[in-house]
């Protein structure tokens, strides 16, 4: 078989090129050339990229085979998440592998505001040494505003407490424990503005997020007050920024990042106050190494079948060990369910998690089987992602739900519907043995216990002497083995459920029909 091809967009660390391995196709082309992308992401079971490459809807949708968008770096400014959703490719990022260094980085612009080291540095190598020219201001006693107290603004905050610095923080999203941990006093926007000496802003660019520091924001702050912005441009409003540090009403600024990138020209920069990098926050060894890594791990287990639970749109989040057996469950209940209703599309349907796996999270496990129900329903190209989705477009209303009781079993899953003319399916499975082999419990009203197995036949009857006899006469002059078989009565009526060594043909099913009362049956092929 043809290894997985994977495409590399820009330039990452040779430890990325190591960790996917030799046993993939790893190709290049440069992502900021469009035409080259388009031509070169048709082909590719993989895409990894960094921040300059724009992976939308247009990528997306040639991209043929594409299954994972991998960023090595935090962000996802680039990548069209919902157009990846919908198309069931996975996105993944690092967005721990540059803390450190994004931190850092902040923490060395609010250095150079207050020393203002840049500008110093500019002048003695020019022949100039004007000592009283660049006067700065101490940190220690001063305060400290840190808008976005996630793992880097945490981070800052603890890395400028050293310094002897008062920390204010402000993130209605951030806990009165992760306060305690930064050493930050959380207050509210306004009061922070007021406060601090110092302002370093750490938040994600969102629609909400845009312009958050303006001209309102900058018409409270101190004229001594220093900004610092190495997270997202387009988060401080640059316009606003620059009039405030012309007036003097801000003292001075230290930006790594701008509303567009690359920025090389900037009313900010030629303010003798202004101190800026151009988008340097990952820009080390350390950071480069571990994101490539990060995500050539991730890409990997994606193109072996795995699931990757802190993916970006992962339904569900983490997915706990004791949970991930059973999603290869629901996808075979979800088609065997699908192709005993005649595979029809059934409007309302029920997912239910039932027993002592419900002591975690098992969200995913209804994306699990709406996955099986849709296999052989659409064309569109389907995963766990955009499962739930695929199912709103079809018109499939899904009610989920979660018990702990589980009276026959430690645990199970079972999938209920009503066909379009009023007939009620349900099919239900459990995982047996230490091996976790697949089982069938139920189907309809009827419990039974047999191997959910590649290909099944299920004849209903009405229950009478002889009328196994004579279906296995019948398939046994087919030449059709039945493995293994399980039979449950109710009422005068009987279903039998056979796992078969082969497939039962259209015409073979008509003539176990006749030969039994009453009758109807279903060969269901599970594997493709």
């Amino acid at each position: 078989m043809a290894k997985p091809a994977v495409l590399i967009a820009e330039e990452l660390s040779p430890a990325t090129i190591t960790a996917l391995g030799p046993d993939l196709d790893v190709r290049h082309c440069d992502g900021t050339d469009r035409a080259a992308l388009l031509a070169a992401v048709a082909d590719a079971d993989a895409l990894l990229v960094r921040s300059a490459t724009r992976v939308d809807a247009q990528v997306i949708d040639a991209a043929r085979r594409l299954r994972v968008v991998a960023r090595a770096g935090v962000g996802l400014d680039n990548i069209e998440v919902p157009a990846a959703t919908k198309a069931g490719v996975l996105v993944v990022n690092a967005p721990r592998a540059n803390v450190v260094s994004a931190a850092e980085l902040a923490c060395g612009l609010l250095l150079s505001t207050a020393r203002t080291i840049p500008q110093a540095d500019f002048s003695l190598k020019s022949g100039a040494w004007d000592r009283r020219k660049y006067t700065g201001v101490e940190l220690a006693d001063k305060t400290l505003g840190v808008i976005g107290l996630g793992r880097i603004g945490t981070l800052v905050a603890q890395r400028m407490s050293a310094f002897g610095m008062r920390i204010l923080a402000h993130d209605p999203y951030a806990t009165k424990e992760r306060s305690l941990r930064s050493g930050a006093c959380l207050v509210p926007l306004d009061e922070l503005l007021r406060q601090a000496d110092f302002v370093t802003v750490h938040l994600p660019r969102t629609p909400e997020t845009a312009g958050f520091i303006g001209e309102r924001e900058l018409a409270l702050v101190k004229s001594s007050v220093r900004i610092v912005n190495a997270s997202r441009g387009g988060i401080v409003d640059e316009d606003a920024l620059a009039a405030a540090l012309k007036d003097g009403r801000v003292a001075g600024a230290g930006l790594d990042v701008f509303a567009v990138e690359p920025c090389t020209a900037s009313p900010l920069f030629s303010l003798h106050n202004v101190v800026v990098t151009p988008h340097l926050g990952a820009s080390t060894h350390e950071a480069q190494e571990r994101a490539g890594t990060a995500v050539a791990h991730a890409v990997r287990r994606v193109l072996e079948g795995e699931l990757v639970p802190d993916a970006v749109n992962a339904p569900g989040g983490p997915v706990a060990d004791e949970v991930r057996p059973y999603l290869a469950l629901a996808d075979d209940l979800g088609r065997l369910f699908t192709e005993l209703a005649g595979r029809r599309t059934v409007t309302q349907l029920e997912v239910e998690v039932r027993g002592e796996v419900t002591r975690h999270d098992v969200t995913v496990l209804r994306a699990g089987a709406l996955k099986g129900v849709l296999a052989r329903l659409t064309p569109l190209p389907l995963s766990l992602v955009n499962a739930a989705e695929l199912a709103r477009e079809t018109g499939v209303f899904v009610r989920f739900a979660t018990s702990s009781e589980s009276p026959a079993h430690c645990s199970a899953l079972a999938i209920r519907g009503v066909l379009p003319d009023g007939t009620p399916l349900a099919v239900a499975g459990a995982l047996s043995g230490q091996k976790r082999t697949h089982k069938l419990v139920e189907v309809g009203e009827h419990e039974i216990d047999l191997g959910l197995t590649g290909r099944m036949l299920f004849l209903r009857y009405t229950d009478e002497p002889g009328a196994i006899g004579r279906a296995g006469q019948i398939l046994g002059a087919a030449g059709v083995n039945i493995a293994d078989m399980a039979v449950a009565r109710s009422d005068g009526r009987a279903m039998a459920a056979m796992s078969v060594d082969s497939d039962v043909p259209e015409s073979l099913v008509h003539r176990l029909v006749a030969a039994l009362d009453e009758a109807s049956a279903r060969f269901v092929r599970l594997t493709p």
